[in-house]
């Protein structure tokens, strides 16, 4: 059941790095939090699977660490990526 606690905090550090991450136009608002809670899930599986009680501190700090660490950068690939994709379909289409 400690797994439903990576998916809450997964998705609220998600949450916090769509808002921080500028040009949120360019993706959904499901896109971060989504992502931070696969990745904060997916972290808490490997980690339980090889062996780490929940009473380790690295299980716990693996459900922060690893959705900043995983979202935070994807977010800001896609939102460059977006807006250089816009641009240039906008100079294709001659709308500016």
């Amino acid at each position: 059941m400690q797994i439903i606690l990576a998916l809450v905090v997964g998705a609220s550090i998600g949450a916090g790095i769509h808002f921080l991450v500028g040009d949120r136009y360019t993706r959904g608002v499901a896109v971060a939090p989504v992502l931070g809670a696969v990745s904060a899930v997916v972290a808490w599986t490997i980690l339980t699977w090889a062996g780490v009680g929940t009473d380790n501190l690295w299980l716990w700090l693996s459900m922060i660490v690893v959705p900043a660490a995983v979202t935070y950068p994807a977010i800001v690939v896609l939102a460059k990526r977006r807006v250089t994709h816009d641009a240039r379909q906008q100079v294709t289409l001659r709308l500016g």
